[in-house]
């Protein structure tokens, strides 16, 4: 038993070629999930973009009629989330409907089409897209429809990923290159990818837009040990008592073009709010205190009942040295109700100490594996 838990590398590293031959099956096996990741993108662009159609030919004929349109998505995102879940949110219909306005059949820059099944079919059955969804969902943040070409066009010549798009949007890459002197040298500048552009094979299947869209689970996290921690945490907040219900875990919002996570989400019974929790490996940051504020203003709009109390943030930074907890009760509306709070809520003390030990075990077990 003990020789079947041995690595395999230790078993047939003296076999000649090994090696070789381990890195051409883990190169195959990337290509396999990218090219999964890429054609799940395109059906799902695809899709979106007959889904824009459908609602622009019903509500409008084709034509721009906007007095009943904001009700019409309304309704439709009603509809489908409850028929599908996630991936149907008002400000998400309204983006497939745009997509569709903003990339129609005669003005198509990106979308290719069979010369001989235009005139044949107009069900547009032969479209295809060649960029993300996310990319264009990128792109329609874009105000004028030349930038917006102009970004598209380099996308595809320059492969870029959607880092890449991101970054040279924010950074008015198609307005520095129009002020250019020298725009073939901005151009070719602009194609070189930075290292932080690079997009793994399992990022591309883990976007949260193609797991929505098949309508799969997000949950996970990318550091073992982190996840360790949030999982200890979860069990240690549950064996307090009955007053913690878990929520999820690595629950995903997003806010404007952008996603976020939140480690851990409770729902409190004794204070009748949610308890959002973000634990940090590094040293604690105005930044996360910043980002809390941001998911409490989210979860308290988005996420809680009419009956509820606001929600409360617990930060937790879990650094080498030393562990600090502290929740965020700057957003409650009045001070006999922190006070609530703070007398029912787990003392920071007892939640650092034990993530400080659980900490200390877990990266003295990963050293021993070593």
């Amino acid at each position: 038993m003990a020789d079947k838990k041995k690595p395999l590398q230790k078993q047939v590293a003296p076999i000649i070629g090994y090696d070789a031959m381990l890195s051409s099956v883990v190169d195959l096996l990337e290509q396999a999930r990218r090219t999964s990741a890429r054609a799940v993108n395109t059906i799902m662009t695809v899709t979106y973009w007959k889904v824009g159609r459908r609602i622009v030919e019903y509500e409008q004929g084709g034509v721009a009629r906007a007095e009943y349109g904001a009700a019409l998505i309304t309704q439709v995102s009603l509809d489908l989330t409850a028929r599908f879940g996630r991936g149907f949110s008002k400000r998400n219909v309204e983006q497939m409907r745009f997509f569709y306005l903003t990339w129609p059949i005669a003005q198509m820059t990106s979308a290719q089409f069979k010369e001989n099944a235009l005139a044949k079919c107009s069900t547009a059955s032969s479209i295809s897209f060649p960029l993300p969804w996310s990319q264009y969902v990128r792109l329609m943040s874009v105000k004028t429809s030349e930038a917006r070409s102009f970004y598209e066009t380099e996308s595809l010549r320059g492969g870029w990923t959607g880092s890449q798009l991101d970054r040279q949007i924010s950074t008015l890459f198609y307005e520095r290159t129009a002020l250019s002197r020298n725009k073939t040298g901005m151009l070719k500048k602009g194609q070189k990818p930075l290292p932080e552009d690079a997009v793994t094979a399992e990022e591309e299947i883990k976007d949260p837009l193609v797991l929505e869209f098949l309508g799969l689970k997000d949950e996970y996290s990318e550091n073992d040990l982190e996840n360790a921690l949030i999982q200890h945490l979860e069990s240690f907040l549950l064996e307090l008592g009955g007053d913690f219900t878990f929520v999820g875990r690595q629950r995903r919002l997003r806010i404007g073009d952008s996603w976020y996570r939140v480690d851990l989400l409770f729902f409190h019974r004794r204070l009748r709010c949610l308890v959002v929790i973000d634990l940090k490996l590094g040293k604690f940051t105005h930044a996360d205190a910043g980002q809390m504020h941001m998911y409490l203003n989210y979860a308290c709009e988005h996420w809680t009942c009419p009956e509820e109390n606001p929600p409360v943030g617990l930060i937790i930074c879990a650094q080498n040295d030393h562990a600090l907890a502290h929740y965020a009760l700057d957003n409650l509306p009045n001070k006999v109700l922190a006070a609530e709070y703070k007398m029912v809520l787990p003392d920071e003390k007892t939640l650092v100490a034990e993530i400080d030990t659980t900490r200390k075990a877990l990266e003295a077990k990963q050293q021993r594996k070593l």
